[in-house]
């Protein structure tokens, strides 16, 4: 087995410390996960500190699992700085698009309230409401903002469960390295398309040009019924973080492929 490379050691690392840092202070994952930038709680930080963040053991190990089988590889072959580049590069591509699909979401929801002719401030306040505490004991709805304005455009039941939806796209966070593994495992495949993969959950050994194509169809596929392969099930936004990471992996692996880049190592 290839011995692990000093970069991959470090991301590994700060992984696990992030990751034991979310359960030591569960509000640390509330600032550090990325949030919908027309959300209140979103961070300019958080595009970045999201890829440390995970939401589970099992969400960390394969990540984690993924990022030393194919990146120490990666690494040898480029050196330390060219490969964090890649893989910073990727995790930003990955949020990029995931917050693309989510704009897209959010304002094709907002466009069947269209006829209430809200202003972007009462928009906001509502993006910005968590609708499950609007109503009191008696199942009534409570005085306040999101009241008022309802009650001034005169909205109905559907109205409401469309603002409703709204709000809650945009409330969703994201956390893993996902984006940025599929990253590595489309530059993997790229650069090692006969290289045979024997991973714990697939029973016989498979060529990276098969595997990895056909890992991003599927979660591409269950990622559009709703429950994404690799974390952020049950959202149906966030496999398009990972087709955002191969993405971007596939553009500049293709690009440096182009111009001969891997000859011009960073460093060693």
């Amino acid at each position: 087995m290839m011995n692990m490379t000093d970069m991959v050691k470090q991301l590994l690392i700060i992984n696990i410390i992030f990751f034991i840092g979310s359960y030591l202070m569960p509000g640390l994952t509330d600032v550090l996960a990325l949030r919908y930038f027309e959300n209140e709680k979103f961070r300019l930080w958080q595009p970045i500190t999201h890829m440390f963040m995970h939401g589970g053991l099992m969400h960390i190990f394969f990540n984690m699992f993924a990022l030393v089988s194919f990146g120490s590889a990666l690494e040898q072959m480029w050196g330390g700085k060219k490969f964090l580049f890649f893989y910073m590069s990727c995790g930003l591509g990955s949020a990029l698009l995931h917050t693309g699909v989510s704009y897209y979401e959010v304002h094709d929801t907002l466009g069947y309230v269209a006829h209430l002719n809200l202003s972007s401030t009462e928009i906001q306040t509502f993006l910005n409401t968590d609708f499950s505490l609007l109503f009191g004991d008696n199942g009534k709805m409570l005085a306040g903002k999101a009241y008022s304005i309802l009650e001034r455009v005169d909205a109905n039941q559907q109205d409401f469960e469309y603002l409703a939806k709204a709000a809650q796209l945009s409330r969703v966070s994201a956390v893993g390295a996902s984006g940025a593994i599929y990253g590595l495992l489309v530059a993997f495949a790229f650069l090692f398309p006969n290289a045979e993969l024997a991973l714990m959950f697939i029973p016989m050994p498979i060529k990276a040009k098969y595997f990895v194509p056909g890992i991003l169809l599927v979660d591409l596929f269950l990622g559009l019924k709703g429950d994404s392969l690799f974390g952020g099930g049950g959202t149906g936004v966030a496999h398009f973080a990972h087709i955002g990471g191969a993405i971007c992996g596939f553009l500049i692996i293709w690009y440096w492929n182009k111009n001969q880049f891997n000859k011009n190592r960073w460093d060693r």
